[in-house]
């Protein structure tokens, strides 16, 4: 099964044919354990990895680090399930050191992602402190290249 994940991981679109050749089993099987593996809720669905500077959409990554209360009985796990359900929110881990949750958000803007922080997550009960961090480049993203070519055309005079 490791292997079928990995395979599957690098790239989903694999037809299961060749899958079943790359792990030596039969396409039957193969579809049988990507089937189960969908249904225990280990594969939890496909995405394309997409380099949005090349897009036509305008696009803001930030990733927001939150140090919380926890409530009595609850943990962490009633707040990290309530702020997981904000479309704008993209991942939310439980995280050792110096934050209790990080959080990967998009927004169209800057400003977007600043009113999400200030009047969303910041005004919420459990939240002692939240430090934002935004994205200015990507070089690689779950494990593919992102083009290293600038595409501002714009002189930097030093």
């Amino acid at each position: 099964m490791d292997k079928l994940l990995k395979l599957l991981c690098e790239d989903a679109r694999l037809p299961v044919e060749t899958l079943a050749t790359m792990t030596g089993s039969t396409p039957e099987e193969v579809a049988a354990k990507i089937q189960k593996m969908e249904s225990d809720g280990i594969i939890l669905g496909y995405r394309a990895v997409v380099d949005w500077d090349k897009a036509d959409r305008e696009m803001v990554e930030s990733y927001i680090d939150l140090k919380i209360a926890p409530k009595k009985d609850f943990g962490f796990d009633e707040f990290a399930e309530l702020v997981s359900q904000m479309p704008e929110v993209k991942s939310c881990t439980l995280m050792s050191g110096g934050s209790d949750i990080s959080l990967v958000v998009e927004g169209r803007s800057f400003k977007d992602i600043a009113l999400f922080v200030g009047k969303r997550l910041a005004t919420m009960e459990s939240v002692i402190s939240t430090s934002t961090r935004f994205v200015l480049k990507t070089y690689k993203k779950q494990g593919h290249q992102v083009s290293g070519k600038n595409t501002d055309d714009r002189e930097m005079d030093f």
